[in-house]
């Protein structure tokens, strides 16, 4: 026997829940020509223990079958890429509370079919939300059994919950997540400068992350300080409320950029603090961040799969599926977005999620034309009542497990180089999320001593995204009917082959997905 084929001189603990099923081998092997390993596209081949779910040893070749022992399970995939498990860092499972909306069976399976073996689900708009230890454990108890993928989870920060934040911590949330302006759910209100402040001076030197989704309708009368969370927009629409131009006149970019100018003036309050910008769209707020960490102070941001290939010239009227909060913005925003995330020596912009944030799709007021309408009378309403009203439809984008072919789409199109954009997506999508949110040691690159968390990428095939490409419980996306580049062949959770193009979903070993709460030992 080779004497790297049974493992590493790294001890590791046994996970009873990570063995596999693989005739009694001690390994599972992964091979192919191309795969991202350490920032470098190479020959790999890399080798799992299937007691431990952890890479043992990885080598820069493929080496054949016969280097192992006979019966060793061994897959070859030249020449799709092997990337390391994408980490989607910012999903909205809803359950419990809006099981309706997604779930963790829902939500998890779409996570694997693109790829994602880690999500890290947002306190919000479960009910109860993660505000609280007890909400945090009715989530913890609604996903026992459930989950197909590794997950974890975020507390939330609302007016009154100061007292919680501690605990969570040592609960193992990964972060929390606050609203500068409303959510759209009762059960999760946004918080003023006041609570802002409470909040830095707790978790001052506590290793986590403060997120905020950044939008503040900035001062348009008397109003002053936190009032102008209250203070009313213009009060006249600027045109038809199913035209998508009238929504994004009434959400521009200075909320964005008023918003994180307030959380700069409060970051002095806690300088060790890592903060984090949730989904920026505005391009307009990136020389303020930048001028920020220049400084010294501790902020990051992310953007999203829809704002970097989605807008607004081309949303048609009426249909809601493109609402979320911030908007989708102009192509020219959505250029300078890229530029900045090509910056990867000094972006700002450090992770790439989905925001997959859905709900049924009557809430979207879809009119009949519009691909995932639902005619009926569930609402209460006449079929034909509000339809197409972008105010009063849902916010959110559903693209959870899309986001893999999203991006190499959108990057294929702007004719970047190949080989570059595979270490990027790496960069963007498992390293730098895995970091965010504290697993770094655990998730988010092929090496050794990492979660054996693989998806393997054929960057050849597309496909249309149709009922059987959109695995969440709701099939109602903007990118329903688009024909996508790039294909996840297979995915890889701990060892585990989870889902396969191919077999589908592993039913043998049903869902094993873990949920990650180890606190934090330390922070970005």
């Amino acid at each position: 026997m080779a004497p790297y084929a049974t493992g590493t001189d790294t001890p590791h603990t046994i996970d009873p829940g990570a063995t596999t099923d693989t005739n009694g081998s001690e390994i599972t092997v992964l091979a192919s020509t191309r795969a991202v390993v350490e920032d470098r596209l190479s020959a790999a081949t890399i080798i799992i223990s299937t007691s431990t779910g952890k890479i043992t040893s990885i080598f820069h070749s493929v080496l054949p079958a016969s280097s192992f022992p006979a019966g060793t399970p061994y897959t070859d995939y030249s020449p799709h890429v092997l990337l390391p498990g994408l980490v989607d860092a910012h999903v909205h499972l809803n359950e419990p509370g809006r099981t309706e909306w997604e779930g963790f069976w829902t939500g998890t399976r779409a996570a694997a079919f693109g790829g994602v073996t880690t999500v890290v689900d947002m306190p919000l708009n479960a009910i109860p939300p993660t505000t609280t230890v007890a909400g945090l454990k009715e989530k913890i108890a609604a996903a026992q059994g459930q989950c197909w993928v590794d997950v974890g989870f975020y507390g939330g920060i609302v007016p009154g919950n100061v007292h919680e934040l501690k605990p969570l911590v040592r609960g193992g949330v990964r972060g929390f997540k606050g609203f500068m302006i409303d959510s759209g759910v009762e059960e999760f209100p946004a918080v003023s400068s006041a609570d802002i402040a409470a909040v830095f001076e707790e978790l001052a030197d506590e290793p986590t992350t403060v997120m905020f989704h950044a939008e503040m309708i900035p001062p348009i009368s008397a109003s002053v300080g936190d009032d102008v969370q209250f203070s009313l927009p213009p009060l006249v629409p600027s045109g038809p409320l199913d035209r998508y131009q009238t929504f994004l006149d009434s959400r521009p970019s200075s909320f964005e950029t008023y918003a994180i100018l307030e959380i700069l003036s409060l970051a002095h309050l806690a300088p060790k603090l890592p903060l984090h910008i949730v989904h920026l769209s505005a391009i307009e707020a990136i020389p303020m961040i930048r001028q920020a960490r220049a400084k010294g102070v501790k902020i990051t941001t992310e953007t999203c799969f829809h704002y970097l290939s989605l807008a607004a010239e081309q949303i048609q009227e009426g249909d809601t599926r493109h609402k979320c909060c911030p908007p989708i913005r102009e192509q020219a925003n959505q250029d300078g977005l890229w530029q900045e995330l090509l910056n990867t020596g000094d972006s700002i912009i450090k992770t790439v999620v989905s925001d997959h944030s859905p709900c049924t799709p009557n809430l979207k007021l879809l009119p009949a034309h519009v691909p995932g309408a639902e005619s009926g009378l569930k609402t209460g309403c006449s079929s034909d009542q509000g339809k197409g009203d972008f105010f009063s439809a849902w916010g959110g984008v559903s693209s959870v497990g899309l986001g893999i072919s999203i991006l190499w789409t959108e990057a294929m199109r702007r004719s970047l180089p190949a080989d570059e954009t595979l270490r990027n997506i790496a960069l963007w999508c498992s390293v730098n999320t895995a970091k965010q949110v504290g697993l770094e040691h655990q998730k988010g690159a092929l090496k050794v001593g990492l979660d054996g968390d693989v998806a393997v990428f054929d960057d050849e095939a597309e496909f249309e995204v149709q009922s059987n490409a959109m695995l969440f419980r709701n099939k109602c996306s903007p990118y329903q009917g688009k024909i996508l580049k790039g294909v996840v062949r297979d995915t890889w959770l701990r060892g585990r082959l989870i889902h396969s193009r191919e077999a589908g979903f592993s039913e043998k070993t049903g869902p094993v997905g873990r949920m990650l709460l180890e606190p934090r030992t330390k922070a970005l």
